[in-house]
């Protein structure tokens, strides 16, 4: 019997064992053991490998009717069944999950889109001088095609078909090509947008915004250091990482760039335009060379109206505030007159003491003295609130002409870093570097600004996560289109998987709405949250013990399991601890990295074993993963001796 499934049959003993030796007799037994019972075997059944949403509800079923059949045996099915349809209608008027199905529908139309060859192509190119390059442009290519779809299955097998088989021939490393694009190819379940993401905000109560802001940062953070273990080890141990030779290097120019780099110049920017103003180069055609220059031009344009954006921004004139003059009525803003009462809100006073009714388009007495204060309203309406219109007036005027700010010293020195960095840039910008951009403008740059505009309208408040990703679903039709992939086959395909992905994840979330509320009629929750109380933690050994027990949960669990069956257990207790949710969530987001990359059920090692040549083993793949999840624990790490890694962006964009 193969070694993992020993480690498996193990790790179920120890849970039903320890089930049995830490529980009392039956006899003693209480409604909270039951609970933990209840917890035991569900992580036993699913090891077993029963569905996780059936199993959550129907252990959850029973013992509700249990909690139930001890307080009143004639109501027990009834209050049973009520619990079902509540729980299963509450969980389905969530406005969050409507997200789910959008998201997905656009990792399946990218995904079918038929980027990832051209994306890692250019990758390859682009960093081929990088120790390491192929296993670089893999972790990069993983990240952002993981991100732009979100399904790990399909971004890992795809790179085990296209990447392992050339960095095999190169003579790299068996375990550090695996350990690449399986660590690369989790990326997508933290780096926004994430399901998981959107999957724990729902569970814990947490805003799905904030957490993909404070997400950001720290996916980034775990791919750069994926990228500097592999260019460090490939930098000592160079037969682990074989550097390219210079054939592999050699990018094929076309005709008219051979023709201009050998009669004018071998830099793009230079050569172009040499070409443009003089005669030597009559065999290469005008509109070729134009929309060349205008493609080498483009990170000069992009930096143009970026810092552009940045200097009117910056020097817009500071607006006067006029608000306080305009609400305080009856403050110190009007004449001595103004201040006989008290100085509150108050309907102006009549002769006769009552106002008569508005009539059709005129605004009731206590509003028109501001809503409408040009209009010639009778003597009781005219009072002294009506000199708040000149007041608002007057102070409006000056707006107009008012000159801009002066630019900060900041913005010079970064305008002149700007342009020194392009000064360098075009220096070093040959016509073979020009064909990497452009296939970097073919494959990198149209996923990479649809990913951007999706977080960035999610992140700036522009658009709720499900409005972005009905944006990203509409972008992803827009890419599979402009690369001829959009045909019915594929739409069917996508929306047949999304469906039965979005069934999956609605069931889920039904299943543990109805083992939480089972699990707390039965009183676990209490118990769990009596016993850890009772051993007077503090916040940082709290913290410590949460996150242990979630590292070791990654190794039989996957993140949905461990997010729908101990999240709910976990929430609780973290006011007690003065503990953000969304820190927590963050640290959680992090280190369910490791579900995937944890024997026995890491799920993308047995994706990658199914695309691998046969001498490829299951083991070499386990040990190739071993580094990365190491550099996911440091993560941890960093982040949690560093919040401001994941906590400043939140508290920037929502103060």
């Amino acid at each position: 019997m193969r070694k993992e499934v020993w480690f498996g049959l193990t790790i179920m003993a120890m849970v039903v064992l320890a089930a049995f030796v830490l529980l009392p007799s039956p006899s003693q037994m209480t409604n909270g053991h039951l609970g933990l019972l209840m917890l035991a075997l569900v992580v036993v059944a699913i090891m077993l490998g029963f569905p996780t949403a059936f199993t959550l509800m129907g252990m959850g079923m029973v013992f509700a009717w249990i909690a139930y059949r001890s307080q009143n045996p004639g109501l027990a099915v009834q209050q049973t069944l009520d619990l079902m349809v509540q729980r299963t209608y509450s969980v389905m008027s969530n406005d969050v999950l409507i997200s789910i199905p959008l998201f997905v529908f656009m990792g399946y139309l990218i995904e079918r889109a038929n980027l990832i060859e051209k994306l890692f192509k250019s990758m390859h190119l682009a960093t081929s001088r990088v120790p390491g390059s192929l296993a670089v442009a893999t972790i990069i290519t993983c990240a952002i095609f993981a991100t732009a779809t979100g399904i790990v299955g399909a971004v890992v097998t795809l790179m085990g078909l296209l990447a392992l088989p050339a960095m095999l021939r190169a003579g790299y490393s068996v375990q550090l090509s695996a350990g690449a694009i399986t660590a690369g190819g989790c990326l997508g379940i933290l780096i926004p947008p994430s399901v998981m993401l959107i999957v724990y905000g729902a569970t814990a109560g947490v805003s799905v915004v904030k957490l993909y802001a404070g997400a950001f940062f720290p996916g980034l953070m775990l791919a750069g250091l994926y990228i500097v273990y592999v260019i460090v080890l490939a930098k000592l141990k160079p037969h682990l990482a074989p550097p390219m030779s210079a054939e592999d290097r050699r990018v094929p120019l076309p005709e008219f760039a051979e023709i201009v780099s050998t009669s004018v110049s071998n830099k793009a920017l230079p050569g172009l335009m040499g070409a443009i103003k003089g005669k030597r180069n009559a065999a290469v055609p005008m509109k070729t060379l134009l929309n060349h220059l205008v493609i080498t031009l483009l990170p000069a344009i992009a930096v143009v109206l970026i810092m552009g954006g940045i200097y009117f921004k910056m020097t817009a004139p500071i607006p006067q505030e006029v608000a306080g003059e305009v609400v305080a009525m009856g403050g110190s803003s009007f004449d001595s007159s103004a201040d006989e009462g008290d100085g509150s809100l108050a309907a102006p006073p009549s002769e006769d003491g009552l106002q008569p009714p508005p009539t059709e388009g005129e605004a009731p007495a206590a509003l028109g003295a501001v809503a409408q204060a040009p209009a010639a309203p009778s003597e009781a309406v005219v009072d002294k609130p009506v000199a708040a219109a000149p007041v608002a007036a007057a102070a409006a005027e000056p707006a107009v002409d008012q000159e801009r700010v002066p630019a900060p010293m900041t913005f010079w020195i970064g305008l002149v870093s700007c342009a020194v960095a392009l000064v360098i840039f075009y220096a070093i910008f040959s016509f073979a570097r020009l064909e990497i951009f452009k296939m970097l403008l073919g494959s990198f740059f149209p996923l990479a600004i649809m990913i951007l505009a999706v977080l960035g309208t999610i992140v700036f408040g522009l658009a709720t996560p499900t409005e972005a990703a009905a944006m990203g679903s509409m972008g992803g039709l827009l890419l599979a289109g402009a690369y001829r992939r959009l045909n019915m086959t594929v739409m069917r395909e996508s929306v047949y998987l999304t469906a039965k992905t979005s069934a999956m994840v609605c069931w889920l979330f039904v299943g543990s709405s109805i083992f939480s509320a089972a699990f707390a009629l039965l009183g676990g929750q209490e118990l769990i949250n009596t016993w850890v109380l009772g051993m007077d933690l503090t916040p940082v050994e709290f913290m410590i013990l949460a996150q242990v027990v979630i590292f070791l949960l990654g190794w039989p669990l996957e993140w949905t399991e461990i997010i729908v069956i101990f999240m709910p257990i976990f929430i609780p207790l973290l006011p007690h601890f003065n503990i953000d949710p969304l820190f927590f969530g963050l640290l959680v987001a992090l280190n369910l990295q490791t579900a995937f990359l944890s024997p026995p059920v890491a799920m993308a090692a047995f994706y990658l074993k199914g695309v691998s040549p046969p001498h490829v083993t299951l083991n070499q793949i386990f040990a190739g993963m071993l580094p990365f999840m190491g550099i996911q624990v440091f993560a941890i790490f960093l982040l949690y001796q560093f919040p401001a890694i994941g906590m400043w962006l939140p508290q920037v964009l929502y103060k």
